[in-house]
């Protein structure tokens, strides 16, 4: 049995965090008759941090803040019309083509010839696993999992539903939060590959990295020679 390796989707295998982005610009644009970008881009933050623990992470509860945050930054002057367009920036974002970040396929290819490949990506089930279709590379995973966190216990629950030992285990993403420390904590290892943006929430404390050590490679491709 070869050894298994898990992998992140979002900005690891393909472009996620540019299209919040973008959208988040349009979302300071449409705010500007009542707020600034500071001040906006702090409340749509507040209200994805109180969203996140009831609607979980990905395009739906984004849109749900935006429209939030919109009435209440507009003190319910904003109109029906404006909070419908918010609606289909969400629709866009979910039907928008998928970009894989250069080489991901053929680094696959490298992986999965000496590892089985465990796909490990949080969000809206039904989005991430049309993204995961839309990629074109469902079929170099062993297995795919799609988690509402990705913390301790839900990294102990995966391995242990597989039957691999988190000694045996190496994970890779762009998330040091999310795919290198927790990893790190149940006894397995981790390779972090950086993206060229990342999201507040997906930024760890820096008191969680104190004495943490882990490789740091520059692309996907990168990771099978240093496994």
């Amino acid at each position: 049995m070869l050894p298994v390796l898990g992998v992140d989707a979002d900005d690891t295998l393909w472009e996620n965090e540019e299209r919040f982005h973008e959208v988040e610009q349009r979302f300071r644009d449409l705010m500007v008759p009542w707020a600034g970008g500071d001040a906006t881009d702090a409340a749509l933050l507040a209200a994805e941090r109180e969203n996140i623990s009831r609607h979980g992470y990905g395009i739906k509860g984004f849109v749900l803040s935006m429209v939030l945050t919109a009435v209440e930054i507009s003190d319910g002057a904003i109109d029906a019309r404006s909070l419908a367009g918010i609606v289909g920036w969400g629709h866009e974002m979910m039907a928008h083509p998928i970009e894989l970040l250069d080489g991901v396929p053929e680094a696959l290819d490298d992986l999965g010839a000496t590892h089985r490949l465990l796909l490990i990506t949080k969000g809206d089930l039904g989005d991430q696993m049309g993204k995961v279709d839309r990629s074109g590379l469902a079929d170099r995973f062993w297995r795919i999992e799609v988690v509402p966190e990705k913390d301790v216990p839900t990294y102990r629950d995966v391995l242990d539903r597989h039957g691999v030992d988190p000694a045996e285990f190496t994970m890779v993403g762009n998330s040091v939060k999310s795919d290198v420390l927790p990893v790190l904590a149940i006894g397995g290892r981790a390779i972090h590959v950086p993206h060229t943006t990342t999201w507040a929430f997906e930024k760890p404390d820096p008191a969680d990295l104190d004495g943490v050590d882990f490789p740091v490679v520059d692309r996907l491709t990168d990771v099978a020679a240093l496994l």
